[in-house]
């Protein structure tokens, strides 16, 4: 056998194991010689597989030799265990912004990182069909464009769509392009989010990236907008936007019953400093965007939350529960 067959051979045993052995499934020396001959027309002893098996350990390869009724060898040790892999495979089920179809291609890539016995038990745990998906693919091929000109410092071009009541997508200003300055890209609400900066209103912006289309990385333009993100927080950002919608800035003091000391850390964090007021309630400062969707939020979770300052988003929040009750006054 020539040298190069030799390695061939090396990486074939190596596969072997990776996809027919793990922690709980061992495979004879034996069976690995005659995988070797069935699959790739390759025949060695015993005493060769274990020397190519002593080679992938002396390599760093956590490969065990099992003694015993069972004897044999197993992988025990890869880059990601099966409980990691599961939460990957919930993660891109869960995710509205991976099509059905790239869903099933990534799945099937992540069994790839596990023995067959586990990948069976990442399938039984696949559940895609009918779940809320979006069907544009170049998704993927967005959000890369968008890292790219964050990497080279340059900024994109891109159509912005938005849904109509005929369910289709429909470009918003008339099909005029955006050129906005990237500066982060965010997952939140489900979907994904560019976070930049846009010269033409000088401000900070949000855009949904499956509502983007045809984005063109600028070669020629700088990025702007570097003072306003000096001291950007992207996860103080996440925790003031509701809904990722904008909003005016501000500190909202709530009154709250303690029962929803667990909501108010959720959507805030565990640094936010819950101030007793009596057995039964505390007050919060919290900063957000004050938004219709702030408003939803706080009218969702019903008595048991109250704004209580500045007197102005108070005055604010009482128009919004009254144009809230006419619409649903009784016209006859």
């Amino acid at each position: 056998m020539s040298g190069y067959e030799k390695k061939l051979r090396l990486l074939y045993v190596l596969r072997i194991l990776l996809e027919e052995t793990d922690e709980n499934h061992v495979m004879s020396v034996v069976a690995i010689t005659g995988e070797l001959e069935r699959r790739y027309g390759i025949i060695a002893d015993r005493k060769t597989v274990y020397g190519d098996i002593d080679a992938l350990t002396d390599a760093g390869y956590d490969i065990v030799k099992q003694r015993g009724s069972s004897p044999g060898c197993k992988l025990v040790s890869r880059d990601f265990e099966v409980p990691e892999l599961k939460l990957l495979v919930d993660a891109v089920q869960a995710s509205k912004f991976i099509t059905e179809r790239k869903s099933r291609e990534l799945i099937g890539k992540l069994e790839k990182l596990c023995s067959r016995a586990a990948a069976q038990g990442l399938q039984r745990q696949v559940f895609i069909v009918n779940r809320a998906k979006t069907e544009n693919e170049k998704i993927f091929y967005s959000v890369d464009s968008i890292h790219e000109a964050i990497h080279r410092n340059r900024e994109i071009r891109f159509r912005y769509s938005e849904w109509t009541v005929r369910k289709e997508l429909r470009l918003k200003r008339d099909g005029k392009p955006y050129v906005v300055s990237p500066w982060a890209v965010t997952w939140a609400e489900e979907n994904y989010y560019l976070i930049g900066y846009e010269e033409e209103s000088g401000k900070i912006k949000h855009y949904r990236v499956d509502k983007m289309q045809d984005v063109q990385i600028l070669p020629k333009q700088i990025r702007k907008g570097e003072e306003q993100f000096r001291d950007f927080d992207l996860a103080a950002f996440s925790k003031k936007t509701f809904g990722m919608f904008g909003g005016v800035d501000a500190v909202v003091q709530l009154r709250v019953e303690n029962a929803l000391a667990g909501v108010i850390i959720d959507r805030f964090g565990d640094d936010v400093m819950l101030i007793p007021e009596d057995d039964s309630h505390f007050h919060v400062n919290v900063p957000v965007a004050v938004s219709h969707q702030f408003f939803g939020w706080v009218t969702g979770i019903g008595p048991a939350m109250k704004i209580e300052g500045p007197e102005e988003i108070r005055k604010q929040y009482k128009e919004y529960l009254a144009e809230l009750a006419a619409g649903y006054e009784d016209t006859k």
